[in-house]
Order: C-alpha cells, then sequence, then structure tokens
C-alpha cells in the first residue's frame, strides 16, 4: 500500500494534486511585474519611425519580420497570463482604432515598473489602482482641450494625406508621402454617403516585381488568377456569380441506367450535353458576358461557354466571391439556374492583365460609386510587401477614424509632456498616497518620447529636459524632433506630426485597464492541465492484448 503524504494546510490541500499556487507580494504581483516589463522593453525598441525590426518564426515556420507591434505580439503566442493581458488589451486597441498596438503595451509596462518602485516603498496595490485611475480620468478630461487639428470634409484629398501620413511614416519612414496618397485615393473613392466606412471595402492585392512606386489604386477588385477558358476581357458586361460548379449536374440519388442498344448509348450522353447547351444558352441569352464561380468548370460547359463567348472566371475563396458580387452589385446563386434582372451585377470592364510576369483578372468600375477598391502592391520580396501591406492597413484604420472622430492631436511624444505636467501639477492638490501614483503615472507617460527619442539614438534624457522646457514656456505642441542631430525639439503641428485623438482616448484607456488589473491579482493558482501525454506501457504488461 502506497504512502500518504498528507498535503500542507489551506488552498493547496482543495487542489488536485501537481497544482501550483503564488501568492502575495514577493511571488505574485513581483513576479507579474517583471514578465511585463520584459515584455514591454522587447516590443519598445520597435516604436516609432526609427524602431528596429524584429524577426519572429512562428510555430508553422513561416518568417516575419516586422516593426508592427500587432504583428509581433500576434505571432509571438505569448504565453505568461499576466503578459497575456497586455496582449489582449493591445489587441482591443488594435480591433477598436487600428492602431497604436505599441502604444498600449509601452504604457502599460512603464505604469508597471513605476508601481514596483511605490510597492517597495510600502504604497498598496490599491492605492496605486486608485492613483491611476485618477490620473486617468485626469487626462481624458484635459486631453480635448490639447486637439490641434481637426477635419471636417473627409473628402478632401490634401488634408486626408495629410492626417493619414504620421501614421504610415511610423511604418515606412521614407515612403510615407506615396503610400498616403494610394491610401486616400482608395479610401476617399469609396467613402459612402449615408453609412459608415467600412475598413474591408480597401483591397490589397500583391504581386512581386517592379518596385513601391509602381503600385497602384484601382477601383474594383483584382484577382492573381487565370480566366478559365478562351474569353480574356468584356466591357460593359452583365455579371452573375454561381457559389456551385458550372458542369453536369449531378442527381442527388444514385440510380442505374440500363441501355439495350448503341443509339441508347448515343443519346443518353447527347442529352446531358443538350441539357447542359441549354442552361448556358440561357444565361448567355440573358445578356450574361462573364461567370463567376466557386467551384470548378467542367469541360464540357467550358466548351459551351467559349461557344457562345462568356468570360469564365473561378475563384476559391467563398470571402472574395462574396466581395466581388458586392462589387458588381450581384447576387451569389447557389445552383445554376438562369439568372433574373436583379440577380445580375454590371461591371464596365473585366480583363486579363499582366502585372510583371503575374497574370491577373480585373473587375473595374469606372463610375464615381464604386463600393470596392484596391491597392496593388509591387515590391521585390515578399517580406517587403507585407510590410508595406502593414502600413496601408494603418492608413486606412487612420481614415476610418477620421470619418468616426476627425480631431487630431500632436504626436512625437508632445501630448505626453503636457499630460504629464498637468499631472505633476494635480498631483499636488490630492491629500492621500495616490498622489504619489498619479506622479509616477506622469514619469510613465515620459516613456513615449523617451522610446522616440533611445530608438533614433539620441540623449533620451536631454531630449525630454528640452521638450519639458519648451512646453514650460507655452509651447504645448513641441515634440522630439526625429530629424535632430542635436536632440532637438520641433513644433509637432507645423511639421504634420498628428496623432488621432481616439488613438490616444482609447490607448490610455485600455493601457490603464491592463495596468490596474494586473496589479490587483494577489494569488496565482495553476491547476494541473488535464489530458497531456500518456505513460508509455511497459513491454509485456497485462494491458497489452
Amino acid at each position: 500500500m502506497a504512502l500518504h503524504i498528507p498535503k500542507a494546510p489551506g488552498v493547496p490541500q482543495m487542489l488536485k494534486d501537481g497544482a501550483r499556487m503564488f501568492s502575495g507580494l514577493e511571488e505574485a504581483v513581483y513576479r507579474n511585474i517583471n514578465a511585463c516589463k520584459q515584455f514591454a522593453q522587447s516590443v519598445r525598441s520597435a516604436y516609432g519611425p526609427n524602431g528596429m525590426n524584429k524577426m519572429i518564426i512562428n510555430h508553422i515556420e513561416k518568417q516575419f519580420i516586422t516593426s508592427d507591434a500587432g504583428t509581433i505580439i500576434r505571432e509571438l503566442d505569448v504565453e505568461h497570463p499576466a503578459a497575456k493581458l497586455m496582449v489582449l488589451a493591445s489587441q482591443m486597441q488594435d480591433a477598436e482604432v487600428g492602431d497604436g498596438t505599441n502604444f498600449v503595451i509601452v504604457i502599460s509596462g512603464a505604469l508597471l515598473e513605476a508601481a514596483e518602485e511605490l510597492l517597495r516603498l510600502g504604497v498598496t496595490t490599491s492605492e496605486i489602482a486608485e492613483g491611476y485611475e485618477r490620473a486617468l480620468d485626469k487626462c481624458l478630461e484635459i486631453l480635448p482641450e490639447l486637439v490641434c487639428h481637426e477635419i471636417k470634409d473627409c473628402k478632401n484629398f490634401d488634408d486626408v494625406v495629410n492626417s493619414i501620413k504620421p501614421a504610415i511614416m511610423s511604418k515606412q519612414y521614407g515612403n510615407e508621402e506615396f503610400i498616403a496618397k494610394l491610401v486616400a485615393k482608395a479610401c476617399v473613392a469609396i467613402l459612402p454617403e449615408n453609412t459608415t466606412f467600412n475598413v474591408d471595402n480597401v483591397r490589397i492585392c500583391k504581386i512581386l516585381g517592379a518596385g513601391l512606386l509602381q503600385s497602384e489604386v484601382l477601383s474594383g477588385m483584382v484577382f492573381k488568377r487565370e480566366v478559365e477558358g478562351d474569353v480574356m476581357g468584356a466591357t460593359k458586361a452583365k455579371v452573375v456569380v454561381y457559389s456551385c460548379p458550372v458542369d453536369i449536374t449531378q442527381t442527388e440519388t444514385k440510380g442505374t441506367v440500363l441501355i439495350k442498344s448503341a443509339d441508347e448509348l448515343l443519346n443518353f450522353s447527347k442529352g446531358e450535353e443538350s441539357l447542359l447547351e441549354k442552361q448556358i444558352k440561357d444565361i448567355a441569352d440573358a445578356g450574361v458576358k462573364v461567370i463567376v464561380a466557386g467551384a470548378k468548370f467542367g469541360d464540357m460547359a467550358l466548351h459551351f461557354l467559349n461557344k457562345y463567348g462568356v468570360m469564365a472566371v473561378r475563384l476559391n475563396s467563398k470571402f472574395d466571391l462574396r466581395r466581388l458580387a458586392k462589387t458588381v452589385n450581384a447576387t451569389v446563386l447557389p445552383r445554376l439556374t438562369t439568372p433574373t434582372a436583379e440577380e445580375l451585377g454590371y461591371c464596365d470592364t473585366v480583363r486579363v492583365d499582366e502585372v510583371g510576369d503575374t497574370r491577373v483578372v480585373v473587375f473595374s468600375m469606372e463610375s464615381n460609386e464604386s463600393r470596392i477598391s484596391t491597392v496593388v502592391i509591387r515590391g521585390s520580396t515578399d517580406n517587403y510587401m507585407d510590410d508595406i501591406e502593414r502600413a496601408i492597413d494603418d492608413g486606412v484604420n487612420t481614415f476610418k477614424n477620421i470619418a468616426r472622430d476627425g480631431r487630431f492631436l500632436a504626436g512625437a511624444g508632445a501630448v505626453e509632456i503636457e499630460l504629464a505636467q498637468h499631472l505633476l501639477t494635480y498631483a499636488d492638490t490630492l491629500p492621500g498616497l495616490e498622489q504619489y501614483a498619479v506622479r509616477k503615472f506622469a514619469i510613465a507617460l515620459e516613456s513615449i518620447p523617451r522610446a522616440l527619442a533611445e530608438n533614433s539614438g539620441a540623449n533620451a534624457t536631454e531630449v525630454i529636459n528640452n521638450i519639458y522646457k519648451a512646453h514650460r514656456e507655452n509651447n504645448k505642441f513641441a515634440g522630439f524632433d526625429i530629424d535632430s542631430e542635436n536632440n532637438g525639439v520641433c513644433n509637432a503641428k507645423e511639421t504634420g506630426v498628428l496623432d488621432s485623438y481616439v488613438l490616444k482616448y482609447w490607448g490610455l484607456k485600455y493601457a490603464v485597464g491592463a495596468a490596474t488589473t494586473i496589479l490587483k491579482v494577489d494569488q496565482i493558482i495553476m491547476a494541473k492541465r488535464a489530458g497531456g501525454p500518456k505513460p508509455k506501457a511497459k513491454a509485456g504488461s497485462d494491458d497489452e492484448s
């Protein structure tokens, strides 16, 4: 009989064997803070236009070289539960605003680092969390006063380009002018009059070869596919979209056909052929010039499509099929039937183009009210084009924010230092211990201009002192000048370095939310995982039959 070993009294007694528990400041809180600090420091070096790239090889051996925090945290697959909370806050920022993922991680990491110093001085976690929440409320109260630019008309091309440029600059410094114009052209062309702007309506098609400056915007959709039949183009075309194969219809039940003579054998296959020909002739007679299908085209069907001069395009993705149907205003039909006038779509030109050495099918809409536009990216490597795609994605999300709220704040660390200055004054008015947390919050805000300066190779302490000095002289839009060689300061409003108001608003909220949640954790209980690899049975044991 195995010797029974009694468990330690308390919570461990209630848990399964193998469960682990950490509690108290030393084991739980400091452990969480250290993990989050290290995670924030690793992502922080990728912040800003001069941020370093990270090379990540994910679980399926795919390689990423990028400075985009959203991609980095998505592919890292973080396991630590506290660091995971920061990742979730960053992902919420990505879903809500579409940019500023690194901002959330840098701020929450700095808040936790500041909290550790206070904890070691004897301030309790609840007082720190309360101080942080008070400081956040004060920041959100001050933010509207710091707005330096507002876009009233989203269709004003030049205004949109200038506002999108800073978001793209942080990913593609040097190419921001060209990419911002591409994004603005794509977004303004499809901006609806009544409904909200949908990010999904700007598609991206990456084609290897040439250079970035050969990229272009097309209204409509571009697919990296060949056409199925011999017809290579159509103009002013009626389009029908099917989600089923275009082929001889299979019967739903199995049956046996008894053929008694050679004539019956000949007539049997002729019946099938004539039925298919009748179906395709009826579709062609309805005025259809292009058939798009989500499944295969049979050889016999292609023969009749070529005979009646109908273009055949196959799309494997059901999402692409739906988007195309939306672009041409067609209804996706589940069976090969003759479409009614309401189910048909219309496209100005459908053509096969050769971009570099890649054949593409272009559905081009020449009218002003196109529902979808496509940015065709050209580049020398796949990694480079992926990075351009991320920059365009940030630009499109910035346009979405403009359509929702056109207010902008000064970038380059100007807003953070101005907020920090207000918070230091506000902390002096508080009687309790939370005033220390408010002061630390102000110091944590300095981590943004500090990261910009360090990544640009400047002296961060001197840069922050210079910005503070400018702000005390009532230049509240003064931020770090990344092009300066002597730790200089620039007026962010005049140089056009702007940050979306929505980005800062939600970024601060999510960063403080993540930091206070992590601080309030005083116990970590890790239950034993169910399942796992089974122990191997010994050779010759009774289990083997």
